[in-house]
């Protein structure tokens, strides 16, 4: 994992920790003092984020607890790896496109931040400028030609 994407797995889990469970608990007892808990659709409802946040607490607390995180400016070289920022170009349309490579956790598309298990970039691995890629994608193959590899 990246420590950007380390940050902010611990941002979320401090927001969920400081600001959502205790207005979620301020919700349960609001609801609580409307009566009948077996109809109150408030009550359930909030009973049901509360069940959601304690979940994605565990579940952030278990990721932070097992991240290796790689210092990506300290890397370097020519050739693809972890938290490489790669810049492709797809032969057919010529359009470039700009990704990181990081860890599953962090992975975000539309961010650019393309997840490591993820084919194109387990496909990119070991790769340097100037290298095609091939990729199978659900609308059929797609070639990419490396344009730029950086580490910052």
């Amino acid at each position: 994992m990246t420590a950007n994407g380390y940050k902010r797995l611990e941002d979320e889990l401090r927001n969920l920790r400081s600001v959502e469970r205790p207005a979620v608990i301020r919700a349960i007892s609001e609801a609580r003092d409307h009566g009948d808990l077996s109809e109150n659709a408030e009550y359930h409802a909030a009973r049901e984020r509360q069940s959601f946040i304690e979940g994605r607490v565990m579940e952030l607390e278990d990721q932070i607890s097992r991240a290796e995180v790689i210092d990506v400016s300290k890397l370097s070289g020519d050739t693809i790896k972890f938290g490489a920022t790669v810049i492709l170009e797809d032969e057919d349309s010529g359009t470039e496109q700009k990704y990181q490579l990081v860890g599953a956790a962090e992975s975000d598309i539309k961010s650019g931040l393309l997840s490591i298990t993820a084919p194109l970039a387990r496909a990119l691995i070991g790769k340097s400028v100037g290298d095609t890629v091939e990729v199978t994608a659900p609308r059929g193959a797609k070639s990419y030609e490396i344009v730029s590899v950086e580490y910052r």
